[in-house]
């Protein structure tokens, strides 16, 4: 039974060796990376369907085709832009302390 235990133990401070590693390494391309991919979806749904915000760039058949596929998504990405701040406001580009 005592090697249970120690098993246990074990593999808790692999785990935690494991997450450090992934914080230490990975995290911040994993958050660049779901950044970026919000940004991508922002530009396509601008492109596809931004005559509902009063961006006409693609005639309406394609934007029409597409509309089954990007239904659920119009009202988060509307919220989204009216929320959305411009690009000096990032956090990124503060001079934090300096």
């Amino acid at each position: 039974m005592p090697t249970r235990g120690l098993t246990d133990r074990l593999a808790a401070a692999r785990d935690a060796v494991k997450h450090f590693m992934y914080g230490l390494t990975g995290y911040e391309f994993a958050r660049h990376a779901v950044e970026m991919r919000h940004e991508m979806e922002a530009v396509f749904m601008v492109v596809t369907l931004g005559d509902l915000i009063g961006v006409p760039i693609l005639p309406p058949i394609y934007s029409l085709r597409l509309l089954p596929y990007v239904v659920p998504e119009i009202a988060t990405w509307k919220r989204n832009l009216a929320r959305r701040r411009e690009f000096w406001e990032k956090e990124e580009y503060d001079l934090h302390g300096v």
